[in-house]
C-alpha cells in the first residue's frame, strides 16, 4: 500500500486527529476563549432538570433577597378575591393560569396541549383586528379583547376554548431523508360571548424559557441599530428590522425586545402584560380587568386596585430579568465545532449573532458589560408564508418574527420534557424548526437540505450544545 494512501489515526485523550499522508495532518478545531460562559458572568453551570431556575452569580445581597421574593410570586398560585392571602389574591375574572410558573414551568419554556383540553400548557391565543389605538397597537376582538383566555372564576362564562387540528406533510432532503413537518389549524368551540369578528387575525404564542432576559435587556439600543440592515444594503438577502413599540412608564415609542414579535419594550413591561392577559392580575401598567361587553367586572371580588403593587412587580421583573443563563455543554468537542463551523457556513449567523456585549447603563450592575452568547439580533425576519400569522403587532408584518434567542435550547428537553420549538409549538424538534424557516432564511434552510447526514449531525449537536 502506498504510504500517501495510509489513513493513520491516533487517539490522543478523547480527541481524535487523522493524516492522509506524512505531511498533511489534520489541526482539531478550538473552541474561543469564554464560550462556555452564555451569559458572561451571570452564567451558572447546572445542567439538571433547575437549569432554567438560578439567578445569576453576580447579583448583590438585596438583589439576591428580591430574587427570593419575585420566585415566590412567579411560582406560586393566585387565588380569587376575597381571600385571606391577600397579597395574592385577584385571580382572574377570566385568566390562562394559575401562575407564571403554570405556563413557565420550571422557568422553562410551554408547548400545545397533548390532548383537547389541556389548560395551562403555555399556548395561548393572541386577537387582533386591522385597526389601532393611539399609541399605535392593534386592537384586539371587539368581545374577546387582545388575547383568549380559556379559564374564568367561579360564576362567570368562560370565554371560549380550541383545538388543534396538524396537517401533516413530508420534506424531503437531498440525501433522500424525509421529516414529516405539522401545520397546526385552531378551531374555537365552546365560544361564551358570540362570535368573534370576521376580520380576526389569529396568532398563537407559546411561553419562553425565562433565561437571560435582563441581559438581552441591558444590549445597547445603538448596537442592536447596527446589526439593522432593513434595505438589504449588503445584497445578502438579509434585512433585519426594529420593532418600535409603545412603552406606558415612558409615554413614548421604544425598540421592542421582548415576545415573539418584539412587541415589549422592557422586563417589567413583559411581566404586568402577563399578569393582565394571562392571570387576571392588575397591575398600575395594565389597571383594568380583560371583561367582555355585557360583564360588569365591578361586581366581581378583586384583589385591590392595583392587584399586585409595584414593589411586588418589580420584584417579579428582577426575577425575570436575573435567571442565569445555563453554560455551554461539549462546547470544545470536535463534532460540536464542525457543527458550530457548519452554522456559520450555512449563514444561519446573520440573524443568530453569536456573541454581543451588553451597554453600561442597565439598571442591575450585574447585567453591564456582559459579553454574552444569546445567539440572537433581537431584530424582525421575514421567515415566509409558512410560519406567517398574518397578524402585524406594531411595526411588525404578518410575516415578521423576532429572531429567537438559541441559548438554552439544548436544556429544553432535560427541563421540560419536551422538544417543541418555534412561536407555536409546531416544531418537535430542531430539525423541523429549521426547515420551517422561510423568507430570509429561505438559503440557509436550503444550504441545511444539502448538507450530508455527518454535517446535520455535527450542526445539531452545536445546537443542541447551546
Amino acid at each position: 500500500m502506498k504510504k500517501s494512501t495510509k489513513i493513520l489515526i491516533l487517539i490522543i485523550g478523547f480527541q481524535f486527529f487523522s493524516c492522509s499522508d506524512a505531511d498533511d495532518k489534520y489541526i482539531p478545531l478550538v473552541a474561543d476563549e469564554g464560550e462556555q460562559f452564555s451569559g458572561g458572568e451571570a452564567t451558572f453551570f447546572n445542567a439538571t432538570e433547575e437549569a432554567f431556575g438560578f439567578a445569576a452569580p453576580n447579583l448583590t445581597f438585596q438583589e439576591e433577597g428580591d430574587f427570593g421574593i419575585g420566585n415566590s410570586f412567579f411560582r406560586q398560585s393566585w387565588v380569587t378575591s376575597p381571600s385571606s392571602t391577600t397579597a395574592r389574591d385577584g385571580l382572574g375574572p377570566f385568566f390562562n393560569a394559575v401562575s407564571c410558573s403554570g405556563c413557565h414551568f420550571k422557568d422553562g419554556r410551554g408547548r400545545p396541549p397533548l390532548v383537547d383540553g389541556e389548560t395551562a400548557h403555555g399556548l395561548l391565543l393572541r386577537l387582533s383586528i386591522n385597526e389601532r389605538d393611539a399609541n399605535g397597537s392593534y386592537l384586539g376582538d371587539p368581545i374577546y379583547g387582545g388575547q383568549l383566555q380559556d379559564n374564568a372564576v367561579l360564576g362567570q362564562t368562560v370565554k371560549g376554548k380550541f383545538n388543534i387540528v396538524y396537517q401533516e406533510f413530508t420534506e424531503t432532503l437531498a440525501d433522500g431523508t424525509t421529516v414529516s413537518l405539522r401545520k397546526p389549524n385552531y378551531i374555537f368551540n365552546s365560544l361564551g360571548y358570540g362570535p368573534l369578528a370576521a376580520n380576526l387575525k389569529l396568532s398563537p404564542r407559546i411561553a419562553n424559557q425565562m433565561i437571560g432576559l435582563g441581559l438581552l435587556e441591558a444590549i445597547d439600543e445603538s448596537t442592536i441599530l447596527k446589526l439593522a440592515d432593513p434595505d438589504d444594503s449588503n445584497n445578502d438577502g438579509i434585512s433585519g428590522r426594529p420593532n418600535y413599540v409603545y412603552d406606558i412608564q415612558s409615554n413614548s415609542k421604544k425598540i421592542g425586545r421582548f415576545g415573539w414579535k418584539s412587541n415589549q419594550p422592557n422586563v417589567r413591561q413583559q411581566v404586568a402584560a402577563a399578569f393582565s392577559g394571562d392571570i387576571g392580575i392588575t397591575t398600575s401598567l395594565f389597571p383594568f380587568e380583560n371583561c367582555p361587553p355585557g360583564v360588569d367586572c365591578s361586581t366581581i371580588p378583586n384583589g385591590g386596585t392595583p392587584e399586585i403593587s409595584d414593589l411586588n412587580l418589580d420584584r417579579v421583573a428582577l426575577y425575570s430579568s436575573t435567571l442565569a443563563v445555563p453554560a455551554r455543554r461539549n462546547y470544545n468537542d470536535q463534532n460540536v465545532l464542525e457543527g458550530k463551523k457548519v452554522f456559520e457556513t450555512i449563514n444561519c449567523t446573520s440573524c443568530h449573532i453569536p456573541k454581543i456585549k451588553t451597554g453600561n447603563t442597565h439598571a442591575i450592575a450585574a447585567m453591564r458589560n456582559q459579553t454574552i452568547r444569546p445567539y440572537t439580533d433581537l431584530l424582525l425576519h421575514d421567515m415566509g408564508a409558512g410560519l406567517a400569522d398574518n397578524a402585524p403587532d406594531f411595526e411588525a408584518t404578518g410575516n415578521e418574527w423576532r429572531t429567537q434567542a438559541l441559548w438554552g435550547i439544548g436544556l429544553i428537553n432535560t427541563v421540560n420534557k419536551h422538544t417543541n420549538l418555534l412561536h407555536d409549538g409546531r416544531a418537535r424538534n430542531v430539525t423541523e424548526a429549521i426547515l420551517w424557516h422561510g423568507g430570509e432564511a429561505e438559503k440557509a434552510k436550503n444550504a441545511f437540505k444539502q448538507l450530508s447526514a455527518i454535517e446535520r449531525n455535527n450542526l445539531l449537536d452545536f445546537i443542541n450544545s447551546l
